[in-house]
């Protein structure tokens, strides 16, 4: 039945997800109702909300004063009906690939578009029996806020009610790498668990078993409201209600026809469910726990148990986790059969009678904080001292289709084979096939390839030689950051090296960069380093010389020295070479750093075909180039333009001389600065120079093929468009 249900239940949620999710007109003045799907995050108010119709449409509004700010915080907004001008607009492009889509997160929560306001204006309250739970969920995350320690406050939240945007980004990246994010989170395991826990207490007050049992069938659906109603949270509920319901009628279900009978039931109500991470997640973790009873049998102690649940689990699921973060944790594993019982059996139960003594006994709750506190700071340390261990996620890059298969069915044949007993060295030979082939697939590519990432206002650019010889990023992209009030300031400020540049290394399965080039220290180009250096092993840096002192480079050098990464400085005439590849430095001439300039510059040459990559570079730098290199930068198969398109670059004489069959504008959409100028843009077009802006197709990716080069862009939110130059 579970097949059955998965296979129809899931065509059924693509065609409805594609027709329900068609943009519609919306009138610039209507009616919202806020949904408790909603955040209130620097200057912005985003989220989800209803239309008078019952289309859910995403929410972003810039907050216009702090007293504003303060009154969206001091209340739960859900429930509440604004009249709001506004207009309906696309979500923008993802960056690349691998980039977070906008679309797809507004798409799977069953929403159409971006509804950018203007104007509210509140209109009334709506009493509803959703508005209360999400009232009551806000007042105990409220009262979490003003009663619990601050370094107690975000667990606590995430334990008890599902809520982790307090959760610090160092310690969200500590549960990855070890594996056990889903422990900082609300999780079928907690629901039963708390289940547990309210059914023995019953018990204990002498209630009979099943006044106990109508207690949970009434409760669960409560605690669920309470807790978010994520995916995981109403998969456990539902199944369990479905069996206790069953038992009460004397028609006992099986646990896999409930978990079938919940599947059916979350895509008739929400078709789009089934895109969501978690939700897929979720539903295939329990499908390996229920059917992997015989391998659970094998088991002789606690400890063999907790390690074949463990494996079991990670095994079917590590397919999924590939596909959408690119990388999973070796040493969850391990991880996992310590911090499991440890979170369920310790923590939890700890958070959940902390919450309880701060509301019936104040006092004693700070005597219990005082010492749980540093016993929990102690796990901390614990925690973030494990995960700097080296060489524990495994990052293999996004599988092909077939490849995704082919682990799967792997998966599934290991664990029939662990079911029948089979010899250990054949379990594992069916197991690391599959893994070998996704490793090795990114090197097989036999072409160079270069990439202009789309980080906005910013340059990126990665080399990658055939077969994976070398890879070489250019610049990192980066934020430039101004002064503001420090309401207007985010919790978590955007990082472009976390947010595009890592996802795009990872998804594409580079784990390690052999030479970081960071052209010159402005932070468009080098903000981003820090946090590639901290997800990517990085071999040594380039910079230009005595350019590593100025400000902006500051946490680049003492992150560098922390990794113990060499900073190396360039300068004209250095090169090195690669089978029939050479790249070499043409500036800057000087140790002396006077800024854009001073740009490392670098031409790349490779049987036949040539790049060059100018950084900054203005009208100056173009005009030494011309004089010292004339024949070498001559006849351009791609130029990567200087400073973004600037009035200050692309010189004629430049221009004249490189005449690039394709030159790349790296700039950010409607960027401040008006990047590319409109009268350099005019001057390639006179030269009938073709050109490519990232701004407005995305990232550029160039093959270099034995005929010439293909060119593929990022044009759209599903799809790729492909050119090609010869």
């Amino acid at each position: 039945m579970l097949c059955i249900a998965i296979v129809t239940l899931s065509s059924y949620s693509y065609f409805s997800h594609v027709l329900s999710t068609r943009l519609t007109p919306i009138p610039h003045v209507t009616n919202i109702t806020w949904t408790d799907q909603y955040k209130v995050n620097g200057q912005k108010l985003r989220g989800f909300a209803k239309l008078p119709n019952g289309q859910r449409v995403y929410i972003i509004f810039t907050i216009q004063s702090e007293q504003q700010k303060k009154k969206f915080e001091g209340q739960s907004l859900s429930g509440s009906v604004f009249q709001v001008s506004g207009e309906l607009v696309q979500p923008s492009m993802p960056a690349h690939r691998y980039a977070f889509s906008m679309a797809n997160y507004i798409e799977s929560n069953g929403a159409q578009g971006i509804f950018e306001v203007r104007s509210f204006q509140f209109v009334k309250k709506e009493k509803s029996l959703s508005t209360f739970f999400a009232e009551q969920r806000f007042k105990v995350k409220k009262h979490i806020e003003n009663t619990f320690p601050e370094s107690l406050v975000a667990e606590a939240q995430s334990l008890i009610i599902g809520e982790r945007e307090n959760v610090e980004t160092d310690v969200e990246r500590a549960y990855q790498k070890l594996g056990i994010t889903h422990l900082f989170a609300i999780s079928g395991l907690h629901v039963g668990l708390v289940s547990v826990l309210v059914y023995e207490l019953l018990l204990r007050f002498h209630i009979r078993r099943e006044h106990a049992t109508w207690v949970l069938i009434i409760a669960l659906p409560i605690y669920a409201c309470l807790a978010g109603g994520a995916p995981s949270v109403w998969r456990a509920v539902s199944v369990v209600e479905l069996v206790m319901l069953s038992r009460i009628v004397s028609n006992r279900l099986a646990i896999d026809d409930a978990l079938a009978l919940s599947f059916i039931g979350f895509v008739l109500l929400q078709p789009s469910v089934v895109f969501q991470i978690g939700f897929q997640l979720s539903y295939l973790a329990t499908v390996s726990l229920l059917f992997s009873g015989k391998i659970f049998s094998l088991a002789r102690n606690t400890w063999q148990q907790s390690f074949a649940i463990t494996f079991v689990c990670q095994l079917l699921v590590y397919p999924l986790l590939l596909y959408h973060f690119f990388e999973i944790s070796l040493s969850s594993f391990i991880a996992n059969i310590f911090f499991v019982p440890l979170f369920s059996f310790v923590v939890l139960p700890a958070n959940l009678l902390l919450l309880l003594l701060t509301y019936v006994a104040n006092p004693l709750a700070w005597l219990c904080f005082f010492i749980y506190e540093p016993v929990r700071e102690l796990l901390s340390v614990c925690i973030m001292s494990l995960q700097a261990i080296p060489y524990q996620m495994w990052t293999p890059g996004r599988p092909s289709l077939w490849l995704l298969l082919l682990a799967f069915v792997s998966v599934i044949v290991v664990l029939l084979q662990v079911e029948q007993k089979k010899h250990w060295f054949l379990i594992t030979l069916t197991l690391l096939i599959p893994a070998f082939f996704i490793h090795e697939s990114p090197s097989w590519h036999q072409n160079l390839k270069i990439t202009f990432l789309s980080v906005g206002q910013g340059d990126c650019t990665i080399i990658e030689l055939p077969f994976r010889k070398g890879i070489y990023v250019i610049d990192t992209g980066g934020v430039l950051r101004f002064d503001q009030e420090a309401w207007k300031e985010s919790r978590k400020p955007y990082e472009v090296g976390r947010g595009i540049v890592v996802p795009y290394l990872k998804g594409s399965g580079i784990g390690a960069v052999d030479k970081l080039i960071l052209t010159h220290a402005d932070a468009d180009h080098a903000e981003g380093a820090e946090e590639v250096m901290e997800e990517i092993r990085v071999k040594e840096i380039h910079v230009s010389p005595n350019s590593w002192q100025m400000s902006v480079m500051k946490d680049v050098v003492d992150f560098a020295q922390k990794k113990r990464i060499p900073i190396r400085e360039q300068i004209a005439g250095r090169s090195w070479k690669h089978g029939d590849t050479t790249l070499s430095y043409l500036s800057p001439t000087d140790l002396i750093y006077e800024g854009n300039d001073d740009s490392l510059v670098l031409i790349l040459q490779h049987s036949g075909f040539q790049a060059l990559f100018t950084g900054d570079l203005e009208q100056s730098g173009e005009l030494t180039l011309v004089d010292n290199y004339t024949e070498a930068i001559s006849d351009m198969d791609i130029l990567k333009v200087g400073h973004h398109g600037s009035k200050t670059s692309s010189t004629k004489p430049f221009l004249n001389l490189v005449q690039p069959r394709l030159s790349i504008f790296s700039s950010g959409l409607n960027n401040r600065y008006g990047h590319p100028n409109k009268d350099v843009v005019a001057r390639f077009e006179e030269m009938k120079l073709p050109t490519l802006n990232t701004a407005e197709v995305g990232t550029i990716e160039v093959t270099v093929t034995k005929n010439g080069f293909k060119v593929f862009k990022t044009i759209n939110l599903h799809k790729q468009k492909k050119t090609s130059s010869k």
